[in-house]
């Protein structure tokens, strides 16, 4: 690899999979090591971390393994002490966690509403509140939001609490980057469109949308929706979040990279 994130000191927030194969976060963590960054892997499920970083050291990167609420204050105070007690400081801060629940406003259950809301925006807000600082300290930074175009377009499915919180995300992407860009640090959002992935594999509410529960059926009709003829995976998230996290994009902050196939130049 380029070494496009030498001397970078990353923290991957949602850096485990739910189920085999390669999620956003896994595919990030992995793909930043590989270009030199130091990484932690957080993740609610440490097993998972230990997993991802268990690939980093097999193929002679850097990383440690830690478990994280995203939902909890300390836990994500804890992820970054980790990261400048082992490494010395922060430079990288990539937010991967996020759930989908299907219902629009009038069947969604409020505790519901609740709970994705805290996963899907409440993590983002806390990520960056106690990672700004240390990114700050180390001489400033970028950070690379994962959204969805869920948050600009209505895809099909009812999830009112996927929409609201992916377009609070990509606003309080836009917002903090203003507010920190004197600082030496970049926000940025990526919002994939219709991926391959085990956290949808493993939605079995977009299952039952799309194809009454048959989960390959569902990959059929998600390919044929998308203008290039098929979905994207994790890896093309890993590489836009690289990019915006490299030096090539150090005069990009307050932007939403939309990585979807061409799906939103034409919803159906």
């Amino acid at each position: 690899m380029s070494g496009r994130l030498r001397d970078k000191v990353a923290l991957v927030i949602g850096a485990g999979s739910v189920g085999p194969g390669w999620g956003n976060g896994k595919a990030a963590a992995v793909l930043f090591a590989r270009e030199g960054a130091k990484v932690v892997c957080a993740d609610i499920n440490r097993a998972a971390a230990e997993e991802t970083r268990d690939i980093i050291s097999g193929e002679g990167g850097e990383a440690i393994a830690i478990g994280c609420d995203a939902t909890r204050s300390g836990d994500v105070a804890d992820a970054v002490a980790a990261a400048v007690d082992t490494y010395g400081g922060l430079t990288v801060l990539d937010n991967n966690v996020g759930i989908a629940e299907v219902g629009g406003v009038v069947d969604l259950p409020e505790e519901t509403w609740d709970r994705v809301s805290a996963v899907n925006l409440k993590s983002v807000f806390l990520a960056m509140k106690h990672a700004i600082p240390a990114m700050e300290a180390s001489g400033g930074g970028a950070i690379v939001n994962i959204s969805s175009i869920a948050s600009i377009r209505y895809t099909g499915v009812p999830y009112s609490t996927y929409y609201a919180t992916k377009a609070a995300v990509n606003h309080l992407t836009s917002t903090t980057a203003v507010e920190v860009a004197a600082r030496g640090i970049r926000v940025n959002a990526v919002l994939p469109g219709l991926m391959k992935t085990p956290m949808v594999e493993h939605s079995a509410g977009l299952a039952d949308v799309y194809s009454k529960g048959d989960v390959e059926e569902m990959w059929r009709k998600r390919d044929a929706q998308v203008p290039m003829g098929h979905m994207g995976d994790a890896w093309d998230v890993a590489h836009a979040a690289l990019f915006l996290a490299s030096d090539e994009a150090r005069y990009i902050t307050g932007h939403a990279l939309v990585v979807d196939g061409g799906i939103t130049l034409k919803y159906s």
